[in-house]
């Protein structure tokens, strides 16, 4: 379990790795919303490339950082989920808060 930061001017990205599980949730959000806090980006990019595992706890976390950077306005978008994990996103809802990319694509922001 591990998160990698990237900032690129107002979009910060954060790449995902391991299990997403109760364990590991807690500090991956903690990583992130460090991150939030400092660089405040207008768009906050979750990679799920390199998770291997999934379950409740990283809805949660997903929803947690939805919260945290609409309150300023800015954009959620998470990329490379594997197909089983698109199906849980899908299943939570959690396609009405963020676009959802399987392809990698760049975003850029509109703000």
């Amino acid at each position: 379990m591990s998160v990698k930061i990237e900032v690129n001017g107002d979009v910060t990205v954060a790449y995902l790795s391991g299990e997403l599980d109760h364990h590991s949730a807690k500090p991956m959000r903690e990583e992130i919303d460090a991150a939030i806090e400092a660089n405040m980006p207008t768009l906050l990019v979750l990679d799920f490339k390199d998770i291997t595992f999934m379950d409740s706890s990283g809805i949660g976390l997903v929803m947690g950082r939805y919260k945290a950077v609409s309150k300023n306005g800015a954009e959620l978008a998470i990329t490379n989920p594997s197909p089983q994990i698109y199906k849980v996103m899908q299943l939570a809802g959690l396609t009405r808060l963020a676009k959802i990319e399987k392809g990698g694509m760049k975003y850029e922001t509109t703000k």
